[in-house]
């Protein structure tokens, strides 16, 4: 491990270097390029930079038990004990660090949110999540953009999906895929009773035209006039889209927009994600069967979660963490869970390495 970590401080410095030449301004793309690289490296050098400071303190200071003097040895004592307490969760780091990178970590993502058993309970805590959702982008100043609705008259919605941009969206929301589980009192249910509902939620790595290659001839596109809740009419113009992917039988509506090439434009960009999902998780099914586990599967069956408003808890089914937060949560709070899903993850992929 630490052999690696040389050679990537050394990679480190080297970068450093380069950007420090003046005529690399000249050269926008070269400058961004080295500049990234260097970004990415950072955090890695900087863990393993303090981890070689403390070890050299550590190594002064045991030198230093064997000086004449007591006071002085007591003193490197005391350093030592607390050198040696901070020198294994450096370490730590520094093997969560080395880990593989996953390569849609970068990306933005497609959200979306289907409401499942429950009726119109469903779809209210279809609207619910969304709004979950939104509030946890606006916390992180990241940027969401509506796609395409189906809302019911009650305020729910049946499907909602929407982009959401910025700072490594993928990296903190792809664990939220999977079926979301609600147990509440219905604001119509006068006795009062608890019923239990299911949303299902998917997200998506935004593709981008160089991950998915889609073929013209694959498409076919269907146009319709737009129609809202119980068939009234958005606008008197054929601009809804309907594209079908042949081949995979996938099939995406998009009719929010007015214009018939913004729909369109809308509709292929959640179709190459939704192709791209499909590539992953087909490799993804492929290398679990192969090490005979299905620990974070990422499954969009499975029920990931649990909303207990009774109780104001959250559950997660996957690491069992209960949060008595439920309000909180579900006004975008959402970071205590997803730390501790990428921790979760993270170990469970170092255990993998050390088999």
């Amino acid at each position: 491990m630490f052999g690696k970590l040389e050679e990537i401080e050394e990679k480190y410095v080297k970068l450093e270097q380069e950007l420090a030449e003046p005529d690399i301004f000249n050269d926008q793309e070269r400058y961004k390029k080295v500049s990234k690289a260097h970004a990415d490296l950072g955090e890695v050098v900087e863990v393993f930079r303090r981890y070689k400071t403390l070890s050299q303190e550590l190594a002064d200071n045991h030198e230093m038990m064997d000086d004449s003097d007591p006071d002085i040895r007591e003193m490197a004592k005391a350093e030592i004990d607390e050198l040696e307490a901070q020198l294994p969760g450096l370490e730590d780091e520094l093997k969560v660090l080395l880990l593989p990178k996953d390569p849609m970590d970068e990306k933005n993502i497609i959200l979306e949110i289907r409401a499942g058993t429950g009726g119109d309970e469903a779809a209210l805590f279809a609207a619910d999540l969304y709004r979950m959702y939104t509030r946890y982008a606006e916390i992180n100043s990241w940027k969401v953009e509506e796609m395409s609705s189906n809302s019911t008259g009650s305020g729910g919605y049946k499907e909602v999906i929407a982009s959401i941009s910025g700072d490594k969206v993928y990296s903190k929301l792809k664990y939220e895929s999977g079926t979301h589980r609600v147990q509440r009192v219905p604001a119509t249910e006068s006795q009062g009773r608890i019923h239990t509902s299911a949303v299902t939620v998917a997200i998506m790595p935004e593709a981008e035209e160089v991950d998915v290659d889609i073929r013209p001839e694959d498409l076919r596109v269907d146009v319709f006039r737009s129609s809202g809740p119980g068939g009234q009419s958005v606008n008197t113009t054929d601009s809804a889209i309907r594209v079908t992917h042949i081949p995979s039988g996938l099939v995406v509506i998009c009719q929010d927009e007015k214009s018939q090439h913004k729909n369109k434009a809308k509709a292929l960009k959640v179709l190459r994600s939704r192709l791209l999902q499909m590539e992953q998780d087909k490799a993804k099914a492929e290398e679990e069967a192969a090490r005979r586990s299905q620990v974070g599967s990422g499954d969009r069956s499975e029920r990931i979660r649990t909303y207990n408003y009774p109780q104001g808890r959250v559950s997660d089914h996957r690491i069992n963490l209960t949060l008595h937060k439920l309000p909180q949560i579900m006004e975008g709070e959402l970071q205590e869970l997803t730390d501790a899903l990428i921790s979760h993850f993270q170990a469970e992929a170092l255990k993998r390495q050390g088999d």
